[in-house]
């Protein structure tokens, strides 16, 4: 397989589009009505995945009550799902590159469909599970379709693209949110799958029917070439390096049960188990790179991995993640704790309190690529950073009241969605054409794993607990809660950092190509 240099960073957006600003060029280029439908039907997998997801989590009381489990066991409903789905995703990526993204997207909705049904009609927790190991399958199928989006749209108005793509999400969970408490009220929380069914199905059909794809960067990966031009390895006969697919599933696997065991709660029973889990993501980990280094054509070139433009974006996606679901739990656990640990709520009114977060994101998401056509997606990173910066330092200090925190968590919210939209259009454009697959399915691993590690590190921190005068039982103390919002601000400030040394860069290779 002959591979692009790719030593040296790229930065496509600044070579191709006039995301640096020269906005003269973007006038004379138009955008298809077959492309914004496409568009439209590729953004609708985001739509249904995190529709599904959003209305799931206000079913988790009635889940427990009904299956008679505990908070530890449902844990694993969406760890299950998560682990899975950070495992496929790049070898979905990696597919999708070699055989077609629309054939591999295709294929990952169906599985997802299946997955829906047997949720819709799950009557123990194992079944359960199972169903979520199936979804989690499926929702590798959200890199395809985002991979899909370069093929559809010329580079200069790719970031209008991605960013509506990135919309999608916060449109599912704003419509899951809302929806979601009265589906499980009044049918039951079996219909937060069924319900999504037959429009994931006509998703499907329609993507099947009408979405065009170009095979030219497929072919080009499938070409074999003559021994003699590999220089660093045996060349294996199979397109896929399986050795280095199950190395990195035991990696992701080993890592996201350790999180997930931190979730539950560190004690002298699992400490082992999660000391264990750890060293085992480690060792696969030196396993895999082993294997990357040796094999002809790797799984993960990882040269990608040190590539100038791309792994600022990975860090700033794994700092993303974990920000938004360190927060999101959290906000949970205070709106629900008693007075005057928390403010005494039910599940109502832990969604109104976070549904200004999630109009928020998706009105930023809607009108960042505007600014980035304007200014480039550096610019919006560092912007993005500051505003989460803001919003984080105002949840640490005011937070004794539900308008006080809506209203943080609306500014961290435009914050995030800023920087997300930019870093995901970064990628998406900075990552060789015949990468993009691999690239953009390597980037939502890391947004995977940083999603992970939020809620355990809320988890950790939100170990320390209080009792209450009269009130059964003990809860988070007060003081956990501003250790988390400190720290969502400490990544905020990293994210800051990493979007100022991508400007630096990008400044460099403009004054130097």
């Amino acid at each position: 397989m002959r591979m692009r240099r790719i030593d040296n960073p790229e930065l496509s957006q600044d070579r191709e589009s006039p995301n640096e600003g020269s906005v003269g060029a973007e006038k004379t280029i138009t955008i298809s009505r077959r492309a914004w439908f496409t568009l439209a039907l590729l953004s609708s997998t985001l739509l249904t995945v995190f529709f599904s997801e959003t209305m799931l989590l206000p079913a988790i009381p009635e889940i427990i009550q009904e299956f008679k489990i505990t908070y530890g066991t449902a844990a694993w409903i969406f760890s299950a799902y998560l682990i899975v789905a950070a495992v496929m995703t790049p070898v979905a990526g990696r597919l999708s590159d070699l055989y077609g993204k629309k054939n591999v997207l295709l294929i990952l909705l169906t599985i997802y469909i299946a997955g829906l049904v047997a949720g819709g009609f799950a009557d123990n927790i194992s079944f359960l599970l199972v169903s979520r190991i199936i979804q989690g399958v499926g929702l590798a199928a959200v890199p395809a379709a985002f991979s899909l989006l370069r093929d559809t749209f010329p580079p200069a108005k790719l970031a209008i693209a991605v960013g509506v793509f990135g919309s999608a999400y916060s449109a599912g969970s704003v419509v899951g949110l809302l929806v979601g408490a009265s589906i499980i009220q009044n049918i039951g929380w079996h219909s937060t799958f069924l319900a999504i069914i037959p429009f994931a199905a006509l998703v499907t059909i329609m993507i099947a029917k009408f979405v065009k794809e170009d095979r030219k960067v497929q072919q080009m990966n499938l070409v074999e070439t003559p021994t003699q031009n590999v220089s660093r390895g045996k060349r294996k006969s199979f397109p896929i390096d399986i050795k280095g697919v199950a190395a990195l599933s035991v990696t992701i696997t080993s890592f996201l049960i350790a999180l997930t065991l931190i979730q539950i709660g560190v004690n002298s029973q699992n400490i082992l188990q999660i000391a264990g889990a750890f060293v085992a993501s480690a060792v696969s980990l030196s396993i895999f790179v082993i294997l990357e280094r040796r094999i002809v054509p790797p799984f993960l070139d990882l040269r990608l991995l040190r590539h100038n433009t791309l792994l600022p974006s990975y860090i700033l996606l794994i700092a993303a993640g974990i920000t938004m679901f360190m927060i999101y739990p959290t906000i949970v656990q205070l709106v629900r704790s008693p007075v005057p640990l928390g403010f005494g709520g039910d599940s109502v009114d832990a969604a109104n309190v976070q549904l200004p977060f999630m109009i928020t994101f998706l009105v930023f998401a809607s009108i960042t690529p505007l600014i980035i056509n304007r200014i480039g997606s550096v610019k919006p990173m560092i912007i993005g950073g500051l505003i989460s910066l803001v919003g984080a330092l105002g949840l640490t200090l005011f937070h004794s009241t539900e308008f006080a925190l809506s209203t943080s968590l609306a500014i961290v919210a435009s914050g995030l969605s800023i920087t997300m939209t930019a870093t995901w259009n970064m990628v998406v454009s900075s990552s060789p054409k015949e990468f993009t697959g691999i690239s953009v399915g390597v980037g939502a691993l890391l947004l995977f794993i940083g999603m992970a590690i939020g809620p355990a590190l809320a988890g950790v921190y939100m170990e320390n607990h209080e009792t209450i005068d009269g009130v059964e039982g003990s809860y988070p103390s007060a003081g956990s809660y501003d250790q988390i919002f400190l720290t969502a601000g400490l990544l905020s400030a990293v994210t800051v950092v990493f979007a100022l040394l991508l400007k630096r860069k990008a400044s460099y290779l403009i004054h130097n190509v």
